[in-house]
């Protein structure tokens, strides 16, 4: 496997053998002269003298009668107390190098020496090239020994990402056999089992800058939630979030992450298609309609309806009792999201929703809660605000940058104009650009998904992928072509029933 003691290096040395309490001052007279390697210290026990010091000389001085070192000091250190030089073998172990002086030493030259790597919580996420395979064992005990305890999981990436639920393969090459961990971001914490969810520590800055263009009161729709690293903050800061993943283990966890943040009352959990849970989202339900404007006179849901979570592979090892009571609630189909709107609570307040604003107003740089320090106290308001999501929404986030672009077709023709109020919401697409690939194309592929002309769209790179290949997003205003040219079915039906009474 590896053989630490061939890392040793052996240091003959001279010291100064002094009373203890003199070292503080020898030590200012000798600056210059003495031993100086990171994390050893020039001053060391006397192992023959509790009362004494020895003062570790460096490498330069190589001769007993410390020749090397000016005269004037040496008389400043007679006067101080009578010195003895001795000679003094240091011994650099194993412990001592660093990953990447060790890795140098074992992997063929000429190689990349992969030191860095991703941090999810204990977990550090390898992406070992194929060349460096044979080597992945050796590789992955070096980070966890220069690591630990901060590191106490150490896995490899296996294969491409081929799964509907974007989440890697991995086998896990050194320390615990434990995928279960925690993050904490911008005042938040997040809890995932790496093993089934997506998450990527790279994107904390993209989370923040998105969550810094939210006014509290604003609705928000997530359509690609994972656990949460939007929707949790955005609610932090008083947002109204409704949050979708495919993935049940994602949703799962968003829940957990929801309830641990204290932001539970403010998030709405789904498991379903993005595109048939937006379609549901943005549909007045048929429910009482109001004589006076033929609008459905609805109530905002304080509790949606919720199944029990009947997906398997999620155990609630490792998880406090908060954890679990979140366990099973989960709102994992269509259902669940019309229930939503159908059922009444009277008692629950809307909320005022602030005037339209600038995309880029409001960046900050702090917490996306604005608070400072931990995230401890439950946002205020103890019921979800009367949120009719088909009258309006001011953001939708579409964090699937492989495949979001594909998703825009939903929004033709989806707003019911006889319902909504205020401006259509804004867009954040994430999408991948090539080298060869330009900003123009993207943006009519995103035309042609919505069969419509976007207006004053905007770019915003957030991160390099691959030597070819970015990551941006694309922000833009919804266009007004969205709108519904035809009264929904749900309105026809209810009408024909008005008649024929």
């Amino acid at each position: 496997m590896l053989d630490e003691s061939k890392f040793d290096v052996h240091l003959k040395l001279w010291a100064l053998r002094i009373p203890r309490e003199h070292c503080k001052v020898a030590s200012k007279i000798l600056n210059g002269y003495l031993i100086n390697r990171a994390r050893v210290k020039p001053i060391t026990e006397d192992p023959t003298c509790q009362e004494n010091r020895y003062v570790v000389l460096s490498e330069n001085v190589q001769s007993s009668d410390l020749s090397d070192i000016p005269q004037q000091k040496l008389d400043e250190l007679n006067k101080l107390c009578k010195i003895e030089v001795v000679s003094y073998l240091m011994t650099l172990g194993y412990s001592y190098w660093d990953a990447d002086y060790v890795l140098k030493q074992i992997l063929p030259p000429g190689v990349e020496v992969p030191t860095s790597f991703e941090t999810i919580g204990h977990i550090a996420h390898l992406n070992i090239h194929d060349e460096l395979l044979p080597f992945k064992d050796v590789i992955a005990k070096v980070i966890y020994d220069k690591n630990y305890p901060r590191i106490k999981t150490v896995v490899n990436k296996v294969g491409t990402i081929a799964n509907e639920f974007r989440v890697p393969e991995f086998e896990i090459l050194a320390g615990e056999d434990n995928m279960v961990t925690e993050v904490k971001q911008y005042g938040a914490t997040f809890k995932l089992d790496y093993s089934l969810v997506y998450w990527n520590s790279r994107l904390e800055h993209e989370h923040l800058r998105i969550i810094s263009q939210f006014r509290p009161g604003e609705t928000i729709c997530d359509m690609f939630a994972g656990i949460g690293p939007f929707a949790i903050p955005a609610a932090q800061k008083g947002c109204i979030v409704f949050a979708n993943d495919l993935n049940p283990d994602s949703v799962h966890y968003l829940k957990i992450n929801a309830k641990v943040n204290k932001v539970d009352n403010y998030v709405r959990a789904y498991n379903m298609d993005a595109r048939e849970f937006i379609r549901q989202l943005m549909t007045a339900p048929a429910g009482e309609i109001n004589s006076e404007s033929d609008v459905f006179n609805l109530k905002a849901c304080g509790n949606s309806g919720t199944q029990a979570n009947k997906k398997t592979g999620i155990e609630n090892v490792g998880l406090d009792v908060e954890d679990k009571e979140v366990a099973g609630n989960i709102t994992s189909n269509s259902e669940g999201l019309q229930n939503y709107c159908r059922n009444a609570d009277a008692s629950v307040t809307a909320t005022k929703r602030p005037s339209d604003g600038c995309l880029e107003e409001n960046i900050t740089t702090n917490s996306a809660s604005g608070r400072k320090g931990k995230t401890s106290k439950r946002v205020k308001g103890s019921e979800l605000p009367n949120t009719k999501t088909w009258e309006h929404v001011d953001h939708v986030i579409m964090n699937l940058p492989a495949s979001a672009l594909k998703f825009l077709d939903a929004f033709r023709g989806l707003i019911q104009r006889q319902y909504w109020k205020g401006s259509l919401p804004w867009i954040h697409c994430y999408c991948f650009i090539r080298a060869n690939e330009t900003e123009e194309l993207i943006i009519s592929e995103a035309e042609s998904a919505l069969n419509a002309c976007i207006q004053d769209p905007i770019f915003h790179k957030v991160r390099n992928v691959a030597p070819n290949k970015a990551m941006f997003c694309l922000s833009f205003r919804l266009p007004e072509v969205c709108f519904s040219a035809k009264i929904t079915q749900s309105v026809q039906s209810a009408g024909e029933a008005m008649s024929s009474t």
